[in-house]
């Protein structure tokens, strides 16, 4: 990664939930202007299938908006995973992109199951729905074969809007090695996958997340009123965007825990050689192409839920809560958002919360998720502080129970989300981190004895 001399970065983030354009001050890594909508799926069709329309005019809107005012010299990309754009030969959508939540017919889904490779060669367990994006390739092709003949080329999302504003096709690593089955990360190369599917050959080229693919296409340049050429750099999955400033700034070993939808772990400077695939672990790859011990749940969408049910609470009053949630063993279990993290087959049920308050069961929840996230580390072997970012870095409570049950200290770094910064990263500025907060672990009274009876609950 070299050093550039770009002023302010647009950042085109795209993720499950949201989408938004962001532009970043390159000197102070301060967000200084953000757009945002939310990001819909579309549920008529051959399958629900993401609104690329809506998207592809609200990036071109908020750019255009955004380069006015406050300006930008440069672009990134960055996206949520488990998704892949498949274009025919004029360069459109051959099929629509998939939203990753469907659920295919159960023949489907033993076929694709009997076809993957094993968990030893790709370290992608076998995940629900489409979150493999083999599976996807596998059912769009088996479920829809016409359609899947005009298919020319197959790009990993981030890479998909790249495409549209420069013209260049590429894939790219962080997406490939997010738990998709089509990469072998020990080898450094496709998995056996692409050629049991056959698609080999419309694979687009593997770039760099580092690489400037292209400057903005000239028509598309002078729809934003852009006055001079603008790169737009390759992009990254939007997790591995959270890991990168880490990787440029932190000495192994340490733990990133990057909450969004999803609470996605990594453990640097980990190995791969304990990983339980029936448990939601797997590897990553970074933006160096580096396997990455990861494991994850769907903490943001669950704590979303866990908020609608309970209501607005102030999270300092909420604090003085866990004492009476430990004493009276009220307890929430997994899983609130099925299909994914370490407890699988397991249906959320409350235990003690009959006569609980509002607060008490916000305590709770934030017990749960520090739970979830304290056996989501053990998993990957996870050693060195805990470098919280993103939403649950903002939850006092959380980060409290997280440092008490991990044993060492956390580090919760400010800001709504750490995506948008780590793909400016790849432009070749310099990381700046904010004020860290420093969580040390503190005892709690009754939390061992807690998580203990937690985990014989499920058994």
């Amino acid at each position: 990664m070299t050093a550039t001399s770009y002023r302010r970065i647009a950042v085109l983030d795209i993720g499950k939930t949201n989408a938004k354009v962001v532009v970043l001050d390159a000197g102070t890594g301060a967000e200084i202007a953000v757009l945002k909508r939310p990001n819909v799926t579309i549920k008529t069709g051959p399958y629900p299938h993401y609104d690329i329309e809506a998207l592809w005019s609200f990036a071109l809107d908020a750019l255009k908006r955004l380069a006015h005012e406050p300006g930008f010299d440069a672009i990134s990309i960055t996206t949520h995973g488990a998704a892949a754009a498949l274009l025919d030969l004029d360069g459109r959508l051959a099929m629509p992109v998939i939203d990753y939540e469907h659920e295919y017919p159960e023949a489907i889904r033993d076929a694709y199951t009997a076809l993957r490779p094993s968990f030893d060669e790709t370290f992608s367990p076998r995940l629900s729905m489409g979150l493999n994006v083999g599976a996807q390739l596998h059912y769009q092709k088996s479920a829809f074969p016409e359609e899947f003949d005009r298919v020319a080329t197959i790009l990993t999302y981030a890479q998909y809007w790249t495409a549209r504003l420069t013209g260049v096709t590429a894939n790219e690593l962080t997406s490939l090695g997010c738990h998709t089955d089509l990469w072998n990360p020990r080898a450094g190369d496709y998995s056996s996958l692409i050629d049991r599917l056959g698609i080999r050959g419309l694979m687009a080229p593997i770039r760099s997340a580092f690489d400037a693919l292209g400057p903005v296409l000239p028509e598309i340049a002078a729809e934003l009123g852009l006055g001079a050429p603008v790169p737009v750099y390759c992009g990254i999955h939007d997790s591995n965007a959270s890991l990168l400033p880490h990787l440029v700034q932190r000495a192994a070993p340490f733990a990133v825990v990057s909450t969004g939808t999803w609470v996605i772990n990594f453990g640097v400077g980990g190995d791969l050689d304990h990983l339980d695939q029936k448990r939601d672990a797997l590897a990553n790859v970074d933006a160096y192409g580096r396997a990455v011990p990861s494991s994850r749940f769907m903490g943001g969408r669950e704590f979303e839920i866990l908020s609608a049910e309970i209501g607005p609470v102030d999270e300092k009053a909420a604090q003085p809560a866990i004492g009476p949630v430990i004493e009276k063993g009220m307890m929430l279990l997994p899983n609130i958002a099925s299909g994914s993290g370490p407890f699988p087959g397991m249906a959320s049920r409350w235990i003690g919360a009959e006569e609980s308050n509002r607060r008490e069961r916000h305590a709770a929840a934030c017990l749960y998720l520090a739970l979830m996230t304290d056996a989501c580390l053990g998993l990957i072997g996870a050693k060195g502080p805990v470098i919280v970012e993103g939403p649950f870095a903002l939850n006092e409570t959380y980060l409290k129970l997280l440092a008490a049950l991990a044993g060492r200290e956390v580090l919760a770094l400010p800001g709504s989300t750490g995506t948008s910064q780590g793909a400016a990263l790849l432009t070749g500025i310099r990381p700046i981190f904010g004020a860290e907060t420093h969580v040390p672990p503190a005892e709690i009274a009754g939390l061992a004895a807690y998580r203990d009876r937690w985990y014989a609950a499920m058994e």
